[in-house]
């Protein structure tokens, strides 16, 4: 019988600790689908196009999942995995990068970084409205300090 209470506890305790994680990830207003506005954005000639942008809850982690167009037009789609906490995790699917980092400046501001062979070459900052509508990604080439930024995205929530 002791057993038996044993498990079931370890398994009530289990599932609230993954209740509140899913809890504090709702809560986030970076979660959700983001649009490109593209008449609100001010983006560098030639720069990709993300069209949309997924956050979304994968275990205790973050994914984020963009789907766009490149330079030329084709279709771009790339995806991360990780935690907003300032540590590199790898992204697939972009050529142009192959780690990435976030960091949470507070509930509405992240810090970003992108690496391409182990250097820094973008770094940004998102920031989500007050009312959690919409959000601007602003990007600059990295070691561009006090230059404008590369690009200055609007982006809409779904």
């Amino acid at each position: 019988m002791t057993h038996m209470k044993t498990k079931t506890t370890r398994l009530i305790i289990t599932l609230c600790f993954f209740a509140a994680a899913a809890v504090s990830f709702a809560d986030d207003p970076q979660m959700g689908t983001w649009k490109l506005n593209e008449a609100k954005s001010k983006l560098a000639p030639g720069a990709p196009k993300n069209h949309t942008v997924v956050y979304e809850t994968a275990g205790d982690n973050v994914k984020i999942t963009v789907d766009g167009t490149d330079k030329d037009g084709n279709s771009t789609h790339n995806e991360w995995t990780g935690k907003f906490d300032g540590k590199d995790y790898p992204v697939t699917g972009d050529p142009t990068s192959d780690m990435r980092s976030y960091q949470k400046v507070s509930d509405r501001i992240l810090k970003m970084k992108i690496k391409k062979d182990g250097k820094v070459t973008i770094t940004g900052r998102i920031i989500v409205s007050a009312d959690g509508k919409s959000r601007v990604v602003s990007m600059s080439e990295a070691g561009a300090k006090g230059k404008a930024p590369r690009s200055r995205a609007v982006f809409d929530k779904q």
